[in-house]
């Protein structure tokens, strides 16, 4: 888990309101109803901690888990979550046994792996549950939607394996464009012909389901019987059509729930002309206070975000960076006679006072997405989690 001890005497910290996530997935639960919610919790949910997000998600009202690699599916375990979780990719061969053992819900696209994991239900003696995925369109992993018929018969012919549902992912449901909404609805097309093909006595017994987070909120066609949910959890937007879609139903948006911090452990007064940090890059335009924050790109603060003009919150305010990120520090320009003392804390991302700094700003500033900028927040942060789940 992201909460090593080995963080744990910096002074620096990512703070996660597991309160807020609860709230986040009742909010979604009541949107996407009458179809059940999947927590995504992949890439140690999100870099908020996979066992801690996870038994809040299923507290606040999600039905199961996903996850991308074995790995994280026993990590869940072995933190005594007994729900349901789904792999969301085939696992290498030489993990089939652990997966199984795990009581994993396999995703399956191939037939050697359908081959490879029926032996594995045989050495355990136990009963595998699976998952078709189908590519309709994004073109990373799944079975051409014209194999789908006899895949399922070779699960059938499996006695150790069990076909629970039928999936596909969508990849551009996040876009408000009409070429994008057009190759949604081409996908979502796609996998109803799919599926009927399976035959109409089949289909009913099966957990369909498409929709992402932008999906599952922009999309109401695309629910199905489930939706997979994952940074629409942790608060940023899905995307713009997600976005216009929450505004539509008076949600405004979601609750931020990773807040990054941290406490200044030096300062210093440089005078106009100075240029701190590696490369000398920026002169201080005046004689300024400058603030040590021991925060760097090891821990997920990309060097990027100098070019790009990222301030942090001291006091209240917005105050640039005095140079370059460092590997495990950054400085801060807190300006002429400001009142910056050691301890005093910085937020990176989050709130204070009446500012706050998003990570969809950081996103926007660093030309990409907000999962990256919260996937980036390194191991060696230490997590400090408030706010316990909301009952189920």
């Amino acid at each position: 888990m992201a909460s090593g001890a080995a963080g744990s005497f910096r002074p620096a910290w990512a703070a996660v309101d597991l309160g807020a996530l609860g709230r986040n997935v009742a909010t979604l639960c009541e949107v996407v109803r009458p179809a059940a919610l999947c927590a995504v919790v992949k890439a140690d949910g999100y870099g908020h901690g996979a066992a801690p997000v996870a038994s809040a998600a299923l507290a606040a009202g999600a039905s199961c888990l996903a996850v991308a690699l074995v790995e994280e599916a026993i990590e869940l375990r072995e933190a005594g979550i007994a729900q349901p979780v789904l792999l969301l990719s085939e696992p290498p061969a030489d993990a089939l046994d652990a997966a199984v053992a795990a009581g994993v819900t396999l995703t399956v696209y191939t037939p050697e792996t359908i081959l490879r994991l029926g032996a594995a239900a045989r050495r355990a003696a136990t009963t595998v549950s699976v998952h078709l995925k189908v590519d309709t369109g994004m073109h990373r992993v799944g079975a051409a939607p014209a194999a789908l018929v006899a895949l399922a018969a070779a699960v059938d012919e499996e006695a150790g394996l069990g076909l629970e549902g039928v999936w596909t992912h969508l990849a551009v449901a996040d876009g408000a464009g009409d070429d994008d909404r057009d190759y949604t609805r081409a996908q979502l097309d796609r996998f109803d012909d799919a599926r009927s093909r399976l035959g109409g006595s089949r289909t009913p017994g099966l957990v369909l389901h498409a929709a992402n987070s932008a999906g599952a909120i922009a999309w109401p066609r695309a629910r199905y019987d489930l939706v997979r949910c994952g940074i629409a959890l942790y608060g940023p937007s899905p995307g713009p059509a997600a976005t216009a879609a929450l505004a539509d139903l008076g949600i405004g948006r979601l609750e931020p729930v990773l807040s990054l911090r941290a406490r200044v452990v030096a300062v210093r007064t440089l005078g106009a002309g100075e240029r701190p940090s590696y490369g000398r890059l920026r002169p201080l335009p005046e004689e300024s206070v400058v603030a040590t924050v021991p925060l760097g790109y090891a821990d997920g603060v990309p060097r990027a975000l100098f070019d790009g003009g990222f301030e942090v919150l001291v006091g209240g305010r917005r105050c640039p960076l005095a140079g370059m990120v460092t590997m495990d520090q950054i400085l801060v320009d807190c300006g002429p006679n400001a009142t910056v003392t050691v301890g005093d804390e910085v937020v990176l991302l989050g709130s204070q006072g009446d500012e706050e700094i998003t990570a969809d700003e950081w996103a926007s500033r660093l030309g990409t997405i907000s999962y990256e900028v919260l996937c980036g927040v390194g191991p060696r942060v230490p997590r400090r989690y408030t706010g316990p789940p909301p009952p189920g």
